[in-house]
């Protein structure tokens, strides 16, 4: 990529918690979720899901998600793309 080219950002959360039941996505408390970070591509986002999923391995309700939050409104135009 030449000099002063950025790439497209694709924005990604990471972010976990501790649920309630292992086959539901309802968190036991909300105020202490880990929100690990924002990143600006899946790869990135993957790496650090990984390493926090791999701490985590031993407490099968700890659970971290990727959000894919360029999928929810267009980095370039500000559009949402969800109702």
């Amino acid at each position: 990529m030449a000099e002063g080219q950025s790439k497209k950002q694709l924005l990604h959360l990471v972010f976990g918690g501790h649920l309630d039941d292992p086959d539901e996505v309802h968190f036991d408390n909300l105020a202490e979720l880990d929100i690990v970070g924002m990143y600006p591509d899946y790869a990135s986002a993957l790496a650090a899901w990984k390493d926090k999923a791999q701490k985590t391995v031993d407490d099968a309700q700890m659970r971290y998600f990727i959000v894919h939050l360029h999928r929810l409104f267009d980095p370039e135009t500000g559009e949402k793309r969800m109702g």
